[in-house]
């Protein structure tokens, strides 16, 4: 049991290592008076630019921090033990994606944390799901819907006008668009069983079911169940025969 909890803190330990560090950042902010808010991004403004990549780890108060501690731990530790292979690429894709579409659009005021990167971490989960179509992906999908599906109402405007809204809604655009560009990356655990339903059809690996299971109507399968049958029964009549003769 030891062992196994060491593996899966080592497994997890960049989204800790990422935790620790928003936390010091705020620790700073708060006891060294850094005001780094103003690293945020400022839209359309150049000195803004550089608040794609750094406004993430800035928070207004330790109360911003700590509402999006939790989620970030959950969603970076699933991407770092199911989606190993585009765990960084994805978290990389989505930070500069929505950071770029709230530069280009948003209001013109400093946006900062972390819940742009939330919103766009479970719109990849989810969205890996519905493309992938596995069975790991589409549980992971639902966990996560079943888990944050309350953050979709501050995915639009609303009366709190210090929530920045416009992450929000461009980091689950971006995070759907991430899930589809890496649809195809199959994971270690998944190459025994499942092979994307976006593949090319040279693919030697075996899907978990038929590739035109869910294309069939009732007819079609239960004509095909029947013509299987009839050959399996006209197999056995000759290897009777073969057993007499």
């Amino acid at each position: 049991m030891q062992k196994e909890i060491i593996s899966f803190i080592i497994k997890i330990r960049y989204p800790l290592f990422l935790i620790a560090l928003l936390w010091i950042i705020e620790a700073g902010d708060y006891f060294l008076h850094l005001d780094l808010k103003n690293l945020g991004i400022y839209p359309r403004e150049l000195s803004g630019l550089p608040g794609i990549i750094t406004a993430p780890f800035i928070h207004s108060n330790w109360s911003h921090l700590v509402s999006n501690t939790s989620p970030i731990l959950v969603l970076t530790s699933i991407m770092a033990v199911f989606y190993r292979k585009v765990a960084f690429y994805a978290y990389f894709s989505i930070m500069v994606g929505t950071g770029l579409l709230v530069w280009l659009f948003a209001r013109e005021s400093y946006h900062i944390g972390a819940s742009g990167m939330v919103y766009g971490l479970v719109s990849f989960v989810f969205w890996t799901g519905v493309f992938k179509k596995n069975i790991k992906s589409i549980i992971l999908g639902l966990i996560i819907v079943t888990l944050y599906s309350g953050l979709f109402t501050n995915m639009f405007p609303n009366a709190e006008i210090h929530i920045s809204w416009e992450s929000h809604m461009f980091g689950g655009i971006i995070g759907l668009v991430t899930a589809f560009i890496y649809k195809n990356v199959i994971e270690d655990d998944e190459k025994e069983y499942y092979v994307s339903p976006w593949a090319d059809d040279n693919n030697s690996l075996q899907s978990f079911l038929p590739a035109d299971t869910f294309e069939k109507t009732k007819k079609q399968r239960y004509l095909a169940f029947m013509e299987a049958e009839s050959n399996r029964l006209q197999e056995e009549r000759n290897q009777r025969e073969r057993e007499i003769y």
